[in-house]
């Protein structure tokens, strides 16, 4: 007898499941709380969807235990998604490692996802709120404003509270919490950092290839590289969205968060003392802030030269400009969250150890990925392998 298998939340990790779990004969209804499953992944990539990068490795993925993100990955690799989707019509494109579909659409990405549920007869309820789940004798009831739904196993993959899309939120957490399953709290991730005081605005809107270095209680942890965003709030862009998890998690533990910048990481600092003094020389008719027309963007250059500044301020303030952090620019504008269920309370298929039938999925376990496709790749992984246990007949 096939089993009943009840899958909550349409993103990418929902869908995966669920696909899986009736490719393996099981009965799925998946349940959505929005008018459609899928808009949070039409987000991504800025509606481009770098679905998973070339490069894998613990490194690109963080949480408690990354060890037991890679167990998952072993299970489903990059080399499984890109042949998964290649099988459902998505020709997939490389820029620099980052996977993009060749349209450069999400929605082909959904598109093919749901088309494939489609075919396999899972069957999506949309607007269905699930209020709770509880456990029964024949498995697990899941209950909205309108039905209660019984089923054999449970996969939550409802995410994080991150994002401005409806439904985002903190659901499953609740959940486990209710259930006496370990979780550590969702901070933003990925995202833009806000700096202490309110003189942000006079850089607003640079952008400048550069470095970024975050240094916790006043020791250098981790160093990021790429295009950095000014911001009328702080900082943002790339090598700042890779930091922000370890920034934002140090503020909830009361750490002193700065991150450094580089404004000109081709130089040393000494390079750049003897490339500022020989443009004295050259043109001594200019003052020392004129000195850096050509070497930097001139929104910038009061910011790093302030008046009365001699060479090796500037040096220092081009190399090591300071940025003391305060929080994320907002939860909203954050693509993922940190924290969520703890692994140590996962079995290696993402089956709670003290709910046998129960499963997390995505975003809502404590695992995350950096910038590139790695959050996406987690959700193929972890929701295929959920599904692909949970449809499992137990002798």
């Amino acid at each position: 007898m096939s089993k009943s298998i009840i899958v909550i939340g349409g993103g990418p990790a929902g869908l995966m499941a669920a696909i899986s779990a009736s490719s393996r004969g099981a009965l799925v209804t998946l349940l959505e709380a929005n008018d459609k499953p899928g808009k949070k992944l039409l987000a991504t990539g800025n509606g481009r969807c770098n679905f998973t990068n070339i490069e894998q490795g613990k490194q690109y993925y963080r949480g408690s235990d990354p060890d037991y993100a890679m167990g998952i990955l072993e299970q489903f690799a990059m080399t499984d998604t890109l042949q998964f989707f290649s099988k459902l019509g998505i020709y997939s494109k490389n820029r620099n490692g980052w996977m993009y579909p060749n349209s450069d659409q999400a929605t082909s990405v959904l598109d093919v996802l749901l088309m494939e549920a489609a075919y396999r007869k899972v069957k999506i309820k949309t607007r269905e709120y699930v209020k709770e789940i509880l456990p029964s004798k024949e498995g697990w009831t899941a209950k909205t404003d309108t039905w209660e739904y019984h089923g054999d196993a449970v996969i939550i993959t409802c995410g994080s509270p991150a994002s401005n899309v409806e439904g985002s939120r903190d659901w499953g957490m609740k959940v486990a919490n209710g259930l006496g399953i370990k979780t550590i709290p969702m901070l933003p991730a990925l995202t833009g950092l806000r700096g202490n005081g309110n003189n942000y605005s006079r850089w607003a809107g640079v952008r400048i290839q550069g470095e970024a270095t975050l240094v916790l209680n006043g020791a250098v942890m981790k160093t990021e590289a790429g295009e950095i965003q000014l911001t009328d709030y702080g900082i943002s862009g790339i090598p700042v969205f890779q930091l922000s998890r370890y920034a934002i998690r140090a503020l909830e533990e009361r750490c002193s968060v700065v991150v450094e910048l580089d404004f000109l990481p081709d130089f040393t600092e000494e390079e750049l003392y003897f490339n500022i003094e020989n443009r004295e020389e050259n043109c001594p008719y200019k003052s020392l802030p004129e000195q850096l027309i050509g070497l930097l963007p001139s929104k910038l250059i009061p910011v790093v030269a302030p008046k009365e500044a001699d060479i090796r301020e500037i040096v220092r303030n081009c190399k090591q400009y300071p940025v003391s952090i305060k929080g994320a620019s907002s939860l909203q504008q954050a693509q993922v969250c940190s924290g969520g269920v703890l692994t140590e309370g996962l079995d290696a298929h993402l089956q709670s150890l003290q709910h046998p039938g129960l499963y997390f999925a995505g975003e809502v376990v404590d695992v995350d990925g950096a910038c590139g496709g790695y959050n996406l790749q987690w959700a193929w992984s972890s929701g295929t392998v959920a599904g692909r246990d949970a449809a499992k007949e137990r002798v």
